[in-house]
């Protein structure tokens, strides 16, 4: 068995709740870095069965003092920065805290590890919404960035520091260009888990619509539980480098939505509204990732299909309902 030790900020995430389980079987000492301005995130652990299993440290990507004694007191030797503020649609309303969260605030995490412990190996949770108005039809690692959301600038920045610590200080550090991922762990503001609950919602009588924006913009859909695998493997390799984490395949969110309501027996037509208050100011129309590098160097490849997904959500769903 493993002795290493691993730090995970956002381990009350989605990501971070299955990377936290990922590396438990492993072996690893885990340990998560736990805001308190958080409201009840621990759900996640629970579900999971976990939350006795990891060490819980107070911190904050914004105070780098926090960070320091964190690096200090998990003895990491590996740190994956999965924390954020991820909602793509709050950014808009709140754009200098999803800057200092997500951009400064990795910036904040390299720092903590050239200073405690700069041999430790550093993970950077990159995103595909960094493509924003695509310059490709199919993007991949060389792919020019056009993000088009305070998100992705944000992670923009966290991205290319990630780069420039790898080439400055020769930190092992390594970014995943994550697609679109998800899982029954969602947070309900996101798009895939607010058609799961309200389709579980609609087959159990407790709604009767589900109210969305722009249903025509496509987007790369895996399973989260897939996907922090390839971050692990990240952290194996000999080198340093940035990889693209995608299916290679595009779907509609009208699409995904069939799914969902065609999973209960029921119609998406009869229940679907479009709002024009869920429009963004900036839409990111197509977003279509090739791993073909992290098939080729990582050996990794997604084992979930959209449709297993959305009925694992789906089904997930119905049961908390029903609870």
């Amino acid at each position: 068995m493993s002795t290493k030790s691993a730090l995970i900020t956002g381990i009350t995430g989605q990501d971070g709740a299955y990377l936290a389980e990922w590396l438990l079987r492993k072996g690893y000492a885990v340990s998560g870095l736990l805001p308190r301005r958080s409201t009840d995130t621990l759900w996640r652990l629970r579900e999971l069965g976990i939350e006795r299993e990891v060490r819980l440290l107070d911190g904050d990507l914004t105070d780098l003092s926090s960070l320091i004694r964190a690096m200090e007191v998990s003895k990491a030797s590996e740190v994956y920065n999965l924390g954020a503020q991820s909602f793509v649609g709050s950014s808009w309303q709140q754009p200098i805290l999803t800057a200092q969260v997500d951009g400064v605030g990795a910036l904040n995490v390299l720092e903590a590890v050239r200073i405690v412990n700069p041999q430790a190996r550093f993970y950077q949770a990159s995103t595909s919404e960094m493509f924003g108005l695509i310059q490709a039809e199919m993007q991949d690692e060389r792919t020019p960035f056009y993000p088009r959301s305070p998100y992705g600038v944000a992670k923009l920045m966290a991205h290319w520091a990630t780069v420039n610590y790898r080439e400055s200080f020769g930190l092992h550090a390594s970014s995943g260009i994550l697609f679109n991922h998800e899982s029954p762990l969602r947070g309900i503001e996101f798009v895939t888990r607010k058609v799961t609950d309200a389709v579980a919602r609609v087959r159990l009588g407790k709604a009767s619509e589900l109210r969305l924006g722009n249903i025509d913009a496509k987007r790369d859909w895996g399973f989260a539980g897939d996907y922090v695998e390839a971050m692990w493997l990240m952290q194996q390799q000999p080198e340093a480098d940035d990889y693209v984490i995608a299916t290679g395949q595009t779907t509609t969110v009208r699409d995904m939505c069939r799914i969902a309501f065609g999973h209960v027996g029921l119609s998406m037509d009869d229940h679907l509204v479009i709002d024009p208050a869920f429009f963004r100011p900036a839409e990111v129309e197509v977003l279509l990732g090739n791993p073909a590098k992290a098939k080729a160097k990582l050996g990794w490849a997604p084992k979930t299909s959209l449709e297993q997904l959305i009925t694992m959500m789906v089904d997930a769903d119905l049961r908390r309902l029903a609870s």
